[in-house]
């Protein structure tokens, strides 16, 4: 951290504190509290630590009023476009864009580690055929490190890197194999001749039976969600692995405490809680009555998939996604389908009527990648999964930046004490 040129002064009952001001690269100042506590006896309050800023960070910069996102400095958009999601890992895990090189030797050692140790095999088997896909991804990656005891000193730089290679690696092949498990179909090994995302869609819809082929636009479309949802600054489960890093537990325990995090429908399973919605809604006759009671401030009904919590003009991610959603419905022809017409119809709506507009309640991300992942046959159940195999490699560049910090502490937030003041224990036979 730079040294702070400014200062802000506290007054607090007629004395007087000096608190440092740092100016980052992008976004606003920042006051330095951490001598607050010891010089002034005080601590600051901020539910869900919206104003505060817990690390120091390169990799990730989000404008939530402009609708910029930024990773290691290039636009999403531009990285969309024109990369792929390999070469966003590397961006985002060493700083740079891959050179030629650079980037066919990072390929060939994700590629290389697709394949999970086949004893864990054993622990799908554990669990109940209806147990959600999340359930099975949290218990098998923790379990991770009782297989993979050569990357768990997280004091090593080398086992670090072998640990988030694996991590990259192996999600598709433990989600793929959790939806499998969930559909009662034989697990598929990992195909290294195919691409990142296309062997993932291979291990999840292939069977024994007959050959199947990756479809392009449904591989490209899988490429792109994995990209937009790569890494999205401090968000709760990056900050959950953050905080469970911070006891030093090793990369895998960490990486499962994010998908945990994940799991709740305010986070990542706001793609899932969108499509349900859509369900709910059925048809397109009944759009009208759900819109009303939308805009029904009395109603305590919200539309899923529509604004967004940090972008206030829009998410620049979801332009990119509404690309991907007409190609796919395009290239399937699942025009007929109820649900999906439900979702064309609430597009067109809120990117129509000026309710919508006024309120900036654009079709977001989630809204794009749920008419996608149903467009291509997943279950709603896996978007979830699929979004932890592409926030994966954010959580472990976070991880990776957070354990080479030199003021490195443990996570330890303070609260405001609301309870009953001391008071002396009661015998049971006088209460």
């Amino acid at each position: 951290m730079a040294d702070a040129k400014r200062t802000a002064t506290l007054t607090l009952d007629g004395k007087s504190y000096d608190l440092p001001v740092h100016s980052p690269t992008l976004g606003p100042d920042v006051l330095d509290i951490r001598k607050l506590y010891a010089e002034a006896d005080v601590f600051t309050f901020d539910p869900g630590f919206t104003s505060t800023a817990a690390c120091e960070s390169a990799i990730t910069y989000i404008d939530g009023d402009k609708g910029e996102l930024l990773h290691r400095g290039y636009p999403i958009e531009q990285l969309a476009a024109q990369s792929s999601y390999l070469e966003l890992c590397y961006l985002l895990l060493y700083g740079e864009l891959p050179n030629s090189a650079q980037l066919s030797d990072f390929k060939g050692r994700v590629t290389r580690h697709t394949m999970v140790h086949e004893q864990m095999h054993n622990f799908f088997r554990g669990f109940r055929r209806d147990s959600h896909p999340m359930a099975t991804m949290v218990g098998v990656v923790g379990a991770m490190s009782a297989f993979y005891h050569d990357s768990l000193d997280i004091n090593d730089p080398w086992q670090r890197e072998v640990a988030a290679i694996r991590m990259v690696a192996k999600l598709p092949t433990i989600a793929a194999m959790a939806y499998k498990y969930s559909v009662g179909q034989p697990f598929v090994y990992p195909k290294n001749a195919l691409s990142y995302a296309g062997n993932f869609l291979h291990m999840c819809f292939a069977v024994p039976a007959e050959d199947y082929v990756v479809n392009p636009v449904l591989e490209k479309a899988m490429d792109r969600i994995m990209m937009l949802h790569a890494d999205h600054e401090q968000n709760a489960s990056t900050s959950t692995v953050r905080l469970a890093g911070s006891s030093g537990a090793n990369p895998f325990a960490c990486i499962a405490a994010g998908i945990a995090c994940l799991w709740g429908p305010a986070h990542g399973g706001a793609n899932q809680a969108c499509l349900e919605m859509l369900k709910e809604i059925g048809t397109v006759d009944r759009i009208p009555e759900f819109v009303a009671k939308a805009k029904d401030k009395n109603s305590g009904f919200r539309l899923m998939g529509f604004g967004h919590r940090v972008y206030k003009n829009f998410d620049p991610r979801a332009t990119v996604m509404k690309e991907s959603a007409d190609e796919v419905l395009d290239l399937l022809g699942v025009h007929d389908n109820p649900l999906l017409q439900v979702a064309k119809e609430l597009e067109r709506i809120a990117l129509s009527d000026e309710y919508f507009i006024s309120k900036k309640l654009y079709p977001n991300v989630d809204f794009y990648s749920g008419i996608i992942l149903e467009a291509m046959g997943f279950p709603t159940s896996m978007f979830t999964p699929i979004f932890a195999i592409s926030r994966t490699v954010g959580w472990i560049a976070q991880w990776k930046e957070m354990i080479g910090e030199t003021n490195q502490k443990i996570g330890r937030p303070r609260q405001l004490y609301v309870g009953e003041t001391q008071r002396d224990y009661v015998d049971i036979s006088q209460r």
